[in-house]
């Protein structure tokens, strides 16, 4: 697919912010659903302030990170553990953002970083991963200053399965979707420790159509996630699976 097709192809009026990106780029970064709408998405109902520090866990190829260091003038620490911290600098430089966006390399229970150190922390498509660990909040929240947010954004169901794998979803499952939860499975895992107060626990709306919009865009070019992600998508059709967010602050 050529590039001018593929602007066409992920046109989307509910992320504008993420219309003055290009669609090579988000796509050629690709792990997952579009990070940049993730982002746009989250940052929508967690406003960043200029110059704050921004915790960006699970950040892949940086995508989010230098939409949010762009877009809202924070400096970014761009965390992950499968993508080297050299070829994300590379992608930074790029960007003109060296010195505002800063790779990490670190796995998620071994972060290098001072308690309270960051305003705010962010993972996009990455939380569900490490995060399901009843401690784990405990663990993540110690970085982010009193009152500052936390905000995931990952695929997860409207509400949580009665039974493992949904019938109708029996032929795309891999083992690993069991990782997969609801809002109010998210609030209450959160909330519990009584570390951070959960602000908001939705599904993004429309986020089944734009998760298929943008599988079917990836595999028409060639790229991820592919072709079974999508006819996943097609055959639920909304009925269970979406985009969960999830805002909360330290307490």
């Amino acid at each position: 697919m050529d590039d001018a097709e593929l602007e066409v192809r992920l046109r989307n009026e509910r992320y504008p912010r993420a219309a003055g990106y290009s669609a090579r780029w988000m796509v050629d970064g690709s792990m997952g659903p579009n990070p940049v709408w993730q982002a746009e998405a989250l940052v929508g109902l967690m406003p960043l302030e200029p110059g704050m520090r921004v915790l960006d866990m699970g950040c892949g190829t940086a995508r989010s990170s230098i939409f949010l260091a762009k877009e809202f003038g924070v400096e970014v620490w761009a965390t992950d553990l499968w993508v080297k911290p050299e070829e994300n600098l590379r992608h930074v430089a790029d960007a003109g953002l060296e010195g505002r966006v800063h790779p990490v390399y670190s796995e998620a229970h071994a972060l290098p970083f001072a308690e309270g150190f960051f305003d705010a922390a962010v993972s996009i498509g990455a939380y569900h991963y490490f995060g399901t660990d009843d401690l784990y909040i405990g663990y993540f929240s110690r970085f982010v200053k009193p009152g500052g947010r936390i905000g995931i954004v990952q695929p997860g169901p409207v509400d949580e399965y009665e039974v493992l794998p949904p019938p109708h979803l029996t032929e795309y499952w891999k083992w690993d979707f069991c990782a997969w939860h609801s809002p109010d499975w998210w609030r209450r895992h959160w909330e519990k420790t009584g570390l951070v107060t959960v602000e908001v626990a939705d599904q993004l709306p429309n986020s089944w159509q734009d998760w298929l919009q943008w599988n079917e865009a990836c595999d028409e070019d060639g790229g991820t996630p592919g072709r079974e992600e999508a006819r996943m998508l097609h055959t639920d059709g909304g009925r269970t699976l979406g985009l969960t967010r999830v805002i909360a602050h330290r307490n």
